[in-house]
C-alpha cells in the first residue's frame, strides 16, 4: 500500500526532534506541506533542513511555546501564511513529568495542563472551522499508555493524558458528520531524545545502546520501538487510507500496555 498525502498540508508540535521529527519528515515524503512548532529555534533550524531534504513542497519551521495562549495564536497565523491551510494537526508536545501526588504542586500541574491538554484544546478550535469547511480534516493525539492504565506516581503526565484521551473521542463525535477523523496514538516504549536524556540522567557506565536493550526487555516484542515505526501508524491515520477511523486509540507500544 502507498500512502500519499499529496496537496494536504500538516502541523505538528513537538516537531523538532524525536516523534514530532520524524512524523513530519514521513508526512513530507508522502507529499504534505508541513509545519512544525517547538521551543528551540536551533533545533527547529536542524529540523527544518531535515524535513525539506525529504520534499519539493512547502517547509515552516515556528518558533513557539505551545503551553502559552497567545503564543499558540500567533503560531497558528504564521503556519497560515505560510501555507495556506492546515488539514492535518498532531497534537504531539509534551516530555514525560512524573513525580508522587503529594508532592505536586498547584504550579507543576497547571503546567501540565496548558503543554499537554490546552495546547491542543487550543490547536484544535482553530482549526476545526476550515476542516469542517472543506469537509476532510486529520487531528492525532498523542498520548501515552499511562493514560488507560495509570502507575503510582505518573502524575501528571497520565492525567493529561487521559484528559486527553477524552478530548479525542468529544472531538471524533463531533467531527464525524463534516468528514474530520479524531484519533489517539499511544506511546510506549520509543528510542527518542527522551531516552538519551534519561541515560545522561542514570549517570552509568552503560553505552545508550545497552541502556536501550536493556529498557527492551520490559517490552513483550523485546525491544524498544522505533520513531518511524510510530511515524508509520500516525501518517495512515492522516491519510486517506485511514477513512473508516475515528474516535479509536491506538497503542504503538510492542504490547507493553496492560489495556487494550
Amino acid at each position: 500500500m502507498e500512502i500519499r498525502l499529496d496537496r494536504r498540508s500538516a502541523l505538528i508540535t513537538g516537531g523538532s526532534k524525536g516523534l514530532g521529527l520524524e512524523m513530519a519528515v514521513q508526512f513530507a515524503a508522502a507529499g504534505a506541506d508541513v509545519a512544525v512548532l517547538a521551543r528551540n529555534p536551533e533545533a527547529l533550524a536542524q529540523a527544518k533542513a531535515a524535513i525539506q531534504a525529504k520534499t519539493k513542497g512547502k517547509v515552516a519551521a515556528i518558533a513557539c511555546d505551545v503551553a502559552k495562549a497567545a503564543d499558540v495564536k500567533r503560531a497558528f497565523d504564521a503556519v497560515m501564511a505560510e501555507l495556506g491551510k492546515v488539514d492535518i494537526l498532531v497534537n504531539n508536545a509534551g516530555q514525560s513529568q512524573t513525580g508522587k501526588f503529594e508532592t505536586l504542586t498547584d504550579e507543576v500541574w497547571q503546567a501540565d495542563l496548558d503543554l499537554k491538554l490546552f495546547a491542543a484544546i487550543r490547536l484544535a478550535r482553530l482549526v476545526l472551522p476550515q476542516m469542517r469547511e472543506r469537509r476532510w480534516g486529520r487531528i492525532i493525539n498523542v498520548l501515552n499508555i499511562g493514560a488507560k492504565a495509570p502507575a503510582a506516581g505518573s502524575a501528571p503526565t497520565s492525567v493529561s493524558r487521559a484528559a486527553g484521551l477524552a478530548l479525542t473521542k468529544v472531538l471524533a463525535n463531533e467531527g464525524a458528520p463534516h468528514n474530520v477523523l479524531v484519533n489517539a496514538l499511544h506511546v510506549g516504549i520509543i528510542v527518542s531524545d527522551q531516552v538519551v536524556r534519561q541515560h545522561r540522567a542514570a549517570g552509568t557506565n552503560v553505552s545508550l545502546e545497552d541502556f536501550i536493550k536493556q529498557k527492551g526487555t520490559a517490552v513483550p516484542l523485546g525491544r524498544m520501538g522505533e520513531a518511524v515505526e510510530f511515524a508509520n501508524m500516525a501518517l495512515f491515520l492522516a491519510s486517506d487510507a485511514g477513512s473508516y477511523v475515528t474516535g479509536t486509540s491506538i497503542n504503538v507500544d510492542g504490547g507493553r500496555s496492560p489495556v487494550v
